[in-house]
C-alpha cells in the first residue's frame, strides 16, 4: 500500500464539530477499502488568500493515511461531492511523519518567538520605524499641480 498527505479545507459556516464528522467520514471511507489513517490533524479556522466559493475563511484538516490508491481515489469523489468541502490536496509521500505537523509546531514556536521579541523590546533594541527619523530637510519643496491652460 502507498503512503499519502491529505489536506481538505471545510466551509467556515460549519463548526468545528461537523469538521470532525466529516473527518471520520473520509477516514471510514479509507478504512472500508483496505487502508487505514494514522494521523488526522485539525488545524483550524484560518483565514484563505482569496475567496474560495464566498469563503474568506476554512476549517484545515490533514490526513496521513496508507491505504490502496483506489481507497484515495474514492475518498477524493466523496471529497469532491460533499459541499462543506471546498478544496483538497493528497499528495503521494515516501514516509509518513508521526510527529506533528509544521502547522501545529508552527504555533508552538511563534509563542516562543513572541516572547523573545518582547525580551528584545525590554533591552531596547527595536525596530526604528518612520516616525522616528529626523525631518529632511535637504529636499526640494513640493510644487503645486498647474490646470491645463493656465498662465505659467
Amino acid at each position: 500500500m502507498a503512503l499519502y498527505e491529505s489536506v481538505f479545507i471545510a466551509r467556515q459556516d460549519i463548526s468545528s464539530a461537523q469538521t470532525e464528522t466529516l473527518t471520520e467520514q473520509f477516514s471510514q471511507i479509507i478504512a472500508d477499502n483496505g487502508g487505514t489513517v494514522s494521523k488526522k490533524e485539525y488545524w483550524g479556522l484560518k483565514s484563505l488568500a482569496f475567496r474560495i466559493k464566498k469563503n474568506r475563511k476554512g476549517h484545515y484538516v490533514l490526513l496521513n493515511i496508507d491505504a490502496p490508491s483506489a481507497a484515495v481515489i474514492e475518498m477524493e469523489r466523496n471529497m469532491r461531492i460533499n459541499e462543506d468541502v471546498i478544496r483538497y490536496l493528497t499528495v503521494k509521500v515516501e514516509a509518513l511523519e508521526e510527529t506533528p505537523s509544521a502547522m501545529l509546531q508552527g504555533r508552538d514556536r511563534s509563542d516562543r518567538d513572541r516572547g523573545d521579541r518582547d525580551r528584545d523590546r525590554d533591552r531596547g533594541d527595536r525596530p526604528r520605524y518612520h516616525d522616528d527619523r529626523p525631518p529632511r530637510d535637504d529636499r526640494p519643496p513640493r510644487e503645486a499641480p498647474r490646470a491645463e491652460g493656465a498662465p505659467e
